[in-house]
């Protein structure tokens, strides 16, 4: 966790999430196609609550001790979402706990599945190939969606660091591509960063931190 966390204001995150959505209907989406989640790692558990106070309703955690603390805190006040790395050790802790889990990219996560079955999961694909990304390669996407022990509801991508958003268009992009190809609905793309790009290329879940938060 740095320093400090976020200060949350609920009457400044209220009026952050309508903005983000009235933005999200600008950019020719209907807002009720776009999940806006609120990325809540440097969130304080005891902080929590006012989130649900500002109308936040989905929240994504990064680490699992940390969906535990916190779920005991308030975890009937939001749907929750695994949105860090997955650690194969650990999906026996997030597996129930979860809506949906982002970040499946591994073989030994697939192992655990099995074992310990989620609701639902997004394949996490290196569309941009980086070396040493976590990530399925594009071209190993369709063995491993027929391999997954439980329900695959879309993919996710983390598309390379760029100063500029449009640099995440075409990643975004291809990532659509491959989610009409195999029949799969939801797109979770876009951060604080460069979320305005990923709805326009069709995000159906963005993951919105400082934007929202700070």
């Amino acid at each position: 966790m740095p320093a400090t966390r976020y200060a949350i204001d609920p009457a400044r995150v209220a009026e952050r999430l309508a903005w983000v959505r009235e933005r999200i209907a600008e950019l020719g989406r209907d807002p009720r196609d776009v999940q806006v989640l609120a990325a809540t790692k440097y969130v304080a558990a005891a902080d929590m609550p006012l989130l649900a106070k500002a109308g936040v309703r989905l929240v994504g955690e990064n680490r699992a001790q940390d969906l535990v603390a916190k779920q005991e805190v308030c975890g009937e006040l939001f749907e929750w979402d695994f949105i860090g790395v997955l650690q194969s050790r650990k999906v026996r802790i997030v597996a129930p706990r979860v809506r949906l889990i982002h970040s499946v990219a591994s073989e030994s996560a697939l192992a655990e599945l099995a074992k310990h079955p989620a609701r639902e999961v997004l394949l996490q694909v290196n569309v941009a190939r980086e070396p040493g990304k976590a990530g399925i390669d594009p071209d190993a996407l369709a063995d491993f969606i027929a391999r997954c022990p439980v329900p695959v509801g879309g993919l996710m991508t983390m598309p390379p660091l760029a100063d500029d958003p449009e640099a995440s268009r075409r990643w975004f992009r291809a990532l659509r591509e491959l989610a009409e190809r195999h029949r799969l609905r939801h797109l979770s793309m876009g951060t604080s960063q460069d979320w305005e790009v990923a709805v326009q290329e069709g995000a159906t879940i963005i993951r919105l931190g400082s934007t929202l938060l700070a």
